[in-house]
C-alpha cells in the first residue's frame, strides 16, 4: 500500500523544517515538528513502528558499548599525551 502524497509531503516537510529549527537552535520547536512527522508515519505504518519498539534495547545496548570503548579510547589518548608532556620536560631538563 502506497502512501497518500498529501501525506508523504507533510511528513518530508515537517522533517525537513525540524531539522532546519534544530540548526537555528530551535529545538522545541524542532521537535515538535519532527514528532507530527513521526506521528503521521506511525499512523500508517504501525508494524515499523512495532518493529522500532522491540528493537530499541538492542539499540541502546550498542549505543552504550560505542560510548564505552570511545571514552576508553580517549583515557587511553589522554594518558598518552600525558606520558610525552612528562617526557618532553624531562628532555628540557625540568
Amino acid at each position: 500500500m502506497e502512501m497518500e502524497r498529501w501525506k508523504t509531503a507533510v511528513i518530508a516537510g515537517s522533517f525537513g523544517a525540524g531539522v532546519a529549527l534544530l540548526l537555528k537552535g530551535r529545538k522545541g520547536a524542532a521537535f515538535v515538528l519532527a514528532g507530527v512527522g513521526a506521528a503521521l508515519w506511525a499512523s500508517e505504518y504501525p508494524e515499523k513502528l512495532e518493529e522500532i519498539r522491540d528493537r530499541l534495547p538492542r539499540y541502546a545496548d550498542r549505543g552504550m558499548m560505542i560510548l564505552d570503548n570511545l571514552s576508553r579510547a580517549g583515557e587511553r589518548i589522554a594518558d598518552l599525551l600525558e606520558k610525552r608532556g612528562r617526557s618532553a620536560l624531562r628532555e628540557i631538563g625540568h
